[in-house]
């Protein structure tokens, strides 16, 4: 089969479709979305060697389960032992012994296929079109800012960044019923700023540099870039919570007396439910579609990642194979 493949340089080869093993579903890739993970591998972190990708929606093709067959899915991208006693109580993503999904160990799925254990899967309803079902990795890690965060209503909630994973999450906050009725998105790109204001979200007219020190209970940090934890720390105000959701290679200098001596709050959130993010995809309450800047074949992979680097860009899909689009 064809797989964008990285091993200090990412190149399309040629590589054994793999076979899955007891308890696992071969899975025939239809759509699969890069993020800013991906291009951050490609800079060096987690030292990753092999098949890229970790956001997908796929068809079941092989598996003993035959109740699967057929069936379209997306898969939780992390591989736990569920012997260990964090696995015990439900945090298998924290599962020292894990692989992740295109990040940890394991192949991705920028190819025409991947395996994947049956309990990491989710069936895909039927209103539910490929294009956004791809987007249910990324969707579940925006909603789990509520739970990470411990929210509570307030009106001074602030997403830094203006990218896909901060869109998404500012219309998870935006609709939350628990939180802030009044999100705001501060960005430097106005093309992705319009987008988000399409998106029913507030934007700051004011870049992030010019908005005053203290002036947000909870900041939302989703730059994607080292110097966005600094600035989520200023702008925090005393007792309140930066939630931090960039995965960079790179090191975020930010000064540690200020979480010291304001009380802040700081919290990492990574992953995300799953089934949270099919229900909000199902409601309809998020919008995801309007993310899609533009698909590519996987044969034009390399292509797409430079397309990434242009402003204006959100989303790129990779189209792997035929699959079944609703």
């Amino acid at each position: 089969m064809k797989a964008l493949w990285f091993d200090g340089q990412l190149e399309l080869r040629e590589v054994e479709t793999p076979r899955p093993k007891a308890g696992e579903a071969l899975i025939r890739v239809s759509l699969a979305g890069i993020c800013g993970t991906d291009r951050e591998i490609l800079k060096g972190y987690s030292n990753f060697r092999g098949i890229l990708g970790h956001e997908f929606v796929g068809q079941v093709e092989e598996c003993e389960e035959k109740q699967w067959l057929g069936k379209r899915v997306v898969g939780e991208i992390n591989i736990s032992c569920g012997d260990c006693s964090l696995c015990m109580w439900g945090l298998g993503r924290h599962c020292p012994q894990r692989t992740v999904v295109g990040i940890v160990n394991r192949d991705g799925a920028f190819a025409e296929y991947i395996t994947m254990p049956v309990v990491n899967l989710h069936l895909v309803p039927d209103s539910i079109p490929d294009e956004a079902a791809v987007f249910v990795e990324p969707l579940a890690a925006a909603a789990e800012v509520l739970e990470a965060a411990s929210i509570v209503p307030s009106p001074r909630t602030v997403v830094l960044g203006d990218g896909r994973l901060a869109l998404l999450i500012a219309q998870v906050l935006h609709g939350n019923e628990t939180s802030a009725t009044k999100v705001t998105v501060v960005g430097k790109h106005a093309v992705k700023l319009h987008q988000a204001r399409l998106l029913g979200v507030k934007t700051s007219d004011i870049g992030v540099e010019k908005l005053p020190a203290g002036s947000f209970s909870l900041v939302i940090e989703a730059t994607g870039s080292p110097d966005g934890l600094a600035e989520a720390m200023r702008l925090v105000e005393p007792r309140g919570t930066v939630v931090l959701k960039s995965t960079i290679n790179e090191r975020a200098p930010f000064d540690t007396s200020k979480l010291v001596v304001d009380e802040i709050t700081l919290v990492g959130s990574r992953c995300g439910n799953f089934s949270t993010a099919l229900e909000l995809l199902g409601a309809g309450k998020i919008k995801v579609q309007q993310l899609i800047s533009q698909k590519f074949p996987l044969e034009s992979g390399l292509e797409a990642f430079e397309y990434l680097k242009q402003k204006s860009c959100l989303k790129v899909l990779l189209t792997p194979g035929s699959g079944a689009s609703n």
